[in-house]
C-alpha cells in the first residue's frame, strides 16, 4: 500500500486499482474510506483508478490539528498526491461530498486539471447545495417500491430531527437505484468505514468561499462531466445542472435509474459515459461541451 506525506506531516494513504492512464478518485461521505468505491463499476479496467484515502479515513493517518479535516484545507494534501504521483495534469474524479473538495482544488491549481468528472456531486463550493424540498421530491419519485412506505416514514422523522438510529437504517433504499444484495451489503459498510468526527469538521463554517470559487472556475478550462443520478436526491439532477452552468464547457449526463451510487446501479452505462468523456478529453479537437448539452440532459427533469 502506496504511502505519501501531507503538508503537515499527516501520513496518508492511496489505493491502486486497475492498469491504464491513472485517474485520481477522490471519495466523499464525507469522509468515507475509499474502498466503498471499489472498482468503479469496472472502472478500472479502463483507467488505473488512484484511490486517496482522506485524512483519518482508511489506511491514511490522523492528523494532529483536526481543524486540518476542514475540506478547504485538504486541497494540499489532493496536490500532494499528484505531485507524489510526478504528474503534471491530473484526470480527477470524485464523488459526493468530495465534489466540493475537487473544485476548491481545481479552483487553486486549474493548470494542473486535465479533466474534472463529478459524480453525484454535492457544489458548495459554488454556493449549491440540495435542500428538504430536493429530498422530498426524489423519494417520491420511489413509492412503488415495496420498502417506501417504512422508508418514507423514517425519511420524515430525519428531517423533523427526531430519528431513531433505525430509522436512519430504514431510509437507506432511497440512495441507491436499486436495493438489491449488492446496495444492501454496500451500505452496511458505510459506519465501518466513515470518520463521524471528521465529516462533522468537513463543512465547518469558514471551508466554503462560493463568489471566490466561482471567480476563479470561471476561467477553468479542463473539460468538466457532471454524472447525475436520475433518482439520487443530493443532488436531483436539475441541482447538477445549476452546477453545470457555473463552470465552463461543463457537460451534464443524468444516469437513468441512477441513485446516489451509480456504479453500483448500472456499471455498464456508468463505464461507458465516463469512459467515452474521458476519450474524449483525451482528443486534442474534442470539442468542449455546451450550456445547451447542459439543457439537453436536463430536460424534462421537472417531471422526474
Amino acid at each position: 500500500m502506496p504511502t505519501f506525506s501531507a503538508p503537515d506531516g499527516t501520513d496518508l494513504a492511496f489505493h491502486v486499482v486497475g492498469t491504464g492512464k491513472p485517474l485520481l478518485c477522490l471519495p466523499g461521505g464525507p469522509m468515507r474510506a475509499s474502498s466503498y468505491l471499489g472498482d468503479l463499476g469496472g472502472l478500472s479496467r479502463q483507467r488505473q483508478l488512484i484511490l486517496l484515502d482522506l485524512r483519518g479515513t482508511g489506511d491514511s493517518g490522523v492528523p494532529t490539528d483536526p481543524a486540518g479535516y476542514r475540506c478547504d484545507r485538504q486541497v494540499t494534501d489532493v496536490e500532494a498526491l499528484r505531485r507524489h504521483l510526478g504528474l503534471d495534469r491530473v484526470d480527477v474524479l470524485a464523488h459526493s461530498a468530495a465534489g466540493d473538495l475537487a473544485l476548491l482544488h481545481a479552483a487553486r491549481h486549474p493548470s494542473h486539471i486535465r479533466t474534472l468528472t463529478l459524480v453525484t456531486a454535492r457544489a458548495r463550493a459554488l454556493g449549491i447545495d440540495f435542500t428538504h424540498e430536493h429530498r422530498m421530491e426524489a423519494a417520491a419519485l420511489r413509492t412503488a417500491e415495496p420498502w417506501f412506505d417504512s422508508a418514507h416514514e423514517a425519511y420524515k422523522a430525519i428531517w423533523a430531527g427526531t430519528a431513531t438510529d433505525a430509522e436512519w437504517d430504514a431510509c437507506t433504499p432511497f440512495f441507491y437505484g436499486r436495493w438489491d444484495a449488492t446496495a444492501q451489503e454496500h451500505a452496511a459498510a458505510e459506519v465501518a468505514q466513515t470518520n463521524d468526527e471528521a465529516a462533522e469538521v468537513y463543512g465547518a463554517s469558514g471551508a466554503f468561499d462560493p463568489p471566490t470559487t466561482r471567480a476563479a472556475l470561471a476561467a477553468l478550462s479542463a473539460p468538466v462531466l457532471l454524472l447525475a443520478g436520475e433518482l439520487d436526491s443530493g443532488p436531483r439532477p436539475h441541482v447538477a445542472a445549476a452546477a453545470a452552468r457555473l463552470l465552463p464547457g461543463a457537460e451534464l449526463s443524468v444516469q437513468p435509474g441512477g441513485g446516489h451510487y451509480p456504479w453500483l446501479d448500472d456499471p455498464v452505462h456508468f463505464t461507458r459515459t465516463v469512459g467515452a468523456f474521458l476519450d474524449r478529453a483525451a482528443q486534442p479537437t474534442a470539442a468542449a461541451g455546451t450550456c445547451e448539452d447542459v439543457d439537453d440532459a436536463a430536460e424534462g427533469l421537472a417531471e422526474g
